[in-house]
């Protein structure tokens, strides 16, 4: 009587044992994904990896425990926050260097005070 077993071996490519991968390299696999038309099969099937270990590996970038790189060379400016400038003292004439309202009826021009309210100048347009 003959016995005979099968084995699987890891001769064939899609049960082959997934290496250690370096991080940098997860990384560009997994952005090969985001690129518009790309699938997680596909992408898997060109690096002989399982789709679900890949799906894996989206999901720590997902988390931000893997870092993309930048595919689309996108560079951010430098953002400078300045102290915001203390408003000039009104000066004795009235006028403020923030600027001036202009209310005009006909012939009639007032001049008002950029701090003057809304209210003051809602009671002063009726009165035109």
């Amino acid at each position: 009587m003959e016995i005979s077993y099968e084995f699987l071996t890891g001769d064939r490519p899609d049960l082959r044992r997934c290496p250690r991968w370096p991080r940098d390299v997860k990384a560009r696999i997994v952005a090969e994904t985001l690129v518009e038309g790309a699938t997680v099969n596909g992408v898997a099937k060109r690096y002989g990896l399982r789709p679900n270990h890949l799906s894996e590996w989206r999901r720590q970038a997902r988390e931000g425990k893997l870092v993309l790189p930048n595919l689309d060379e996108v560079v951010f400016a430098p953002l400078v926050v300045a102290e915001p400038e203390a408003p000039s003292p009104i000066s004795a004439a009235g006028s403020s260097t923030l600027g001036t309202i202009e209310l005009i009826k006909g012939d009639v021009t007032v001049r008002l005070c950029a701090t003057t309210s809304a209210q003051r100048i809602a009671e002063l347009v009726s009165a035109l």
